[in-house]
């Protein structure tokens, strides 16, 4: 029974790291085109494309932090020894 159990979370363990690698669509968790589109410019313009690329830059930003983060989570718990 124990086996099972220790099974079960190494299992868990997996799955969350192998779904830690996906990119969310949007850094504010809405649609680039509606927010471009929302500042009164036609597609394909100057603004637009600039609209786009920023918020691209955005979301580039945000996986960035979010992947520095998780390399000092797991740096910090390997440095740090387990007193019990």
């Amino acid at each position: 029974m124990r086996r099972w159990i220790i099974l079960t979370f190494a299992a868990l363990a997996l799955a969350a790291c192998a779904s830690r690698n996906e990119i969310p669509v949007s850094s504010l968790g809405e649609d680039d085109d509606a927010i471009c589109r929302a500042n009164n410019v036609a597609v394909g313009s100057n603004e637009y494309v600039a609209c786009r690329k920023n918020r691209d830059v955005q979301r580039g930003n945000a996986a960035a932090k979010a992947d520095r983060t998780q390399k000092n989570l797991s740096e910090t718990m390997v440095n740090t020894p387990y007193k019990p």
